[in-house]
C-alpha cells in the first residue's frame, strides 16, 4: 500500500529521500501532516527521542522544512549501520 503524497513537491522529494534511506513515513496526526520514524529505533540516537520527526502540511517555508527533513536523515547518529529488525 502506498502512502498519500505530500501536497508540496519539495517536502515530498525530501520524504522520498528519507524512505530511500530506510525511514518510515506515516501520514496522519492531530497537528501535523504525518511523522517520520528512524529505522534503527535506538535510545542513543538523537538524545533518546528515537528519531521521530513531525512533517508539517503547511510550514512557513516549505523549502526550509524540506531541508530540515533531509538534515535529520543525514545527521542520524546510526546512519551507516544496519537497522535493527524487531519482530
Amino acid at each position: 500500500m502506498t502512502r498519500r503524497l505530500h501536497p508540496n513537491k519539495d517536502i515530498e522529494a525530501a520524504l522520498t529521500y528519507a524512505e530511500c534511506q530506510g525511514w518510515k513515513v506515516r501520514p496522519g496526526g492531530s497537528h501535523c501532516w504525518g511523522k517520520m520514524y528512524c529505522p534503527w529505533n535506538d535510545k542513543a540516537c538523537r538524545c533518546g527521542e528515537f528519531c521521530i520527526s513531525c512533517i508539517w502540511s503547511t510550514p512557513r517555508s516549505a523549502y526550509n522544512h524540506a531541508r530540515q527533513i533531509r538534515r535529520v536523515v543525514d545527521n542520524c547518529s546510526q546512519q551507516g549501520t544496519p537497522p535493527i529488525i524487531r519482530h
